[in-house]
């Protein structure tokens, strides 16, 4: 049977629902804290959740932070130290500040977002320890989302946290933080949704979530929904929305309008011909930075998580989604996004993108190529292509 039954998962949408649940969880800890995050940043939330971090430590509550090297280098060294001080643990995955880095290994980046709360209650998802808002992007807040989860799944994710936490103690040479195991107990059924917990690493799990999405595609009949800040897939994923289309699927993607990476962005476009071309519906979200990676299929499947339908996120970096077989929430998912969509996100349509400049027509074609230069630098063009 696929994924765990007896959960409650609770659809998390944006900071103002994320952080309040997130900060009142650490709150009510009594006994262990393990938070792995890309961006901790030292604004206003980053200090809100920092100081609920630290008043949890000092109450005696094992508190484990890992954040990435690369996504918090803005963040200041005191700022950890200073959690450090207050009695939590942290650690940081591969420390890099140079500002451009092919290196395969250091590339390989912990991308996930994932809380755990006393074997009680956890967090995953797209969200990181950052502020809503970005005033240079806009005046609404990022669009995100994180799923909230209660039940036995959590016997599912503790393991994964352990075992990436033990491996960076061992590589910083940290013997004493290696820290407890995870625990043995598996929590009571907390309600009626069947879940389940997808990583993707470097070891066994390599193409996980890459083969989540295509069997989710592979069996859909009625309806598709794709929402994803970075879409460059491979063919493979390719080959499954427009093999999903030709059944008759209506298929929707809902992408970045306003980019934080527009070199990437660029190279998305250079895709749309053909997507369109298929009868494919693409919409770009221009009310403010789109940063969500979720999927609605058919009210029957929806996952929620950090992974991006681009190389990085599918080839190289650590990700988690939490996959979930149930009408409800798949219809909420999916009503969520759609009322989003139908207030702040355009439609692309095929007869004015094929209208566009030469000039804007060849800033695509040569993003795309870059990225296949990069991919084939690094050694995953051949998963990509």
């Amino acid at each position: 049977m696929k994924g765990v039954e007896g959960n409650h998962i609770t659809l998390l949408k944006n900071g103002g629902e994320f952080f309040p649940a997130l900060e009142s969880a650490i709150d009510a800890a009594t006994t262990d804290i393990r938070l792995e995050t890309y961006i901790f940043e030292a604004d206003a939330t980053g200090i809100r959740i920092a100081e609920a971090l630290a008043r949890a430590a000092r109450r005696g509550v094992a508190v484990r932070l890992l954040v990435d090297g690369v996504g918090s280098r803005q963040t200041p060294a005191a700022f950890f130290e200073e959690l450090r001080e207050a009695g939590a643990t942290v650690l940081i995955f591969r420390p890099d500040h140079r500002l451009f880095n092919v290196n395969r290994s250091r590339l390989r980046r912990v991308h996930r977002k994932i809380a755990l709360i006393d074997n009680r209650v956890g967090f995953v998802g797209g969200i990181n320890i950052i502020d809503d808002m970005n005033a240079s992007l806009s005046d609404f807040p990022r669009y995100d989302y994180a799923v909230q989860v209660e039940g036995p799944l959590l016997a599912r994710i503790y393991p994964a946290v352990h075992v990436l936490w033990r491996w960076v103690a061992w590589q910083r040479l940290r013997k004493a933080d290696v820290g407890a195991l995870p625990p043995h107990q598996v929590p009571a059924p907390a309600g009626h949704h069947r879940a389940g917990f997808v990583v993707r690493d470097n070891f066994r799990n390599r193409r996980a979530i890459e083969r989540m999405y295509l069997k989710a595609i592979g069996e859909s009949r009625h309806h598709v929904l794709l929402m994803n800040p970075y879409f460059l897939p491979g063919r493979r994923l390719r080959r499954a929305l427009l093999a999903a289309r030709e059944r008759g699927v209506k298929v929707t993607i809902l992408l970045q309008g306003r980019a934080d990476h527009p070199m990437l962005q660029m190279a998305t476009r250079a895709l749309f011909g053909l997507l369109l071309g298929a009868g494919i519906d693409i919409y770009e979200y221009e009310k403010s930075m789109l940063h969500g990676k979720v999927a609605a299929i058919d009210d029957r499947w929806a996952t929620v998580g950090s992974s991006n339908l681009d190389p990085f996120s599918l080839f190289l970096n650590r990700e988690a989604n939490v996959e979930v077989y149930d009408e409800g929430f798949a219809r909420q998912v999916r009503e969520s996004v759609e009322a989003e969509m139908a207030t702040g996100a355009l439609a692309c349509r095929v007869d004015h993108w094929k209208q566009r400049p030469l000039l804007q027509r060849a800033q695509s074609w040569l993003a795309y190529g870059f990225a296949r230069w990069v991919a084939g630098i690094i050694g995953f063009a051949k998963q990509w292509d």
